[in-house]
């Protein structure tokens, strides 16, 4: 990682460790983030989407963004199946 990513990483995981419970963390860290990241992508005409059980995060354009959602969501759909084997 560049300097400026390990900064960053180590500044949101010092936050993230100072955090008792999930609402605070969601609170004191995820939202602010998640808020900062909007407003970036809107400032540049890109539309954030997060999927998943985890996570998925997806930035695109306003155009691709119905494409991809229902692409992740059929995806997302299928993965409850349980997993076949390729051999």
């Amino acid at each position: 990682m560049a300097k400026g990513q390990t900064d960053l990483y180590r500044d949101l995981l010092a936050r993230m460790e100072q955090c008792p419970d999930f609402d605070s963390l969601n609170d004191g860290v995820i939202i602010p983030f998640v808020t900062a990241l909007e407003k970036v992508c809107a400032d540049r005409g890109y539309l954030l989407n997060i999927y998943g059980t985890a996570s998925n995060l997806a930035v695109t354009d306003e155009l691709s963004a119905p494409v991809l959602y229902d692409m992740i969501d059929q995806y997302l759909d299928s993965s409850d199946e349980p997993p076949q084997d390729a051999g």
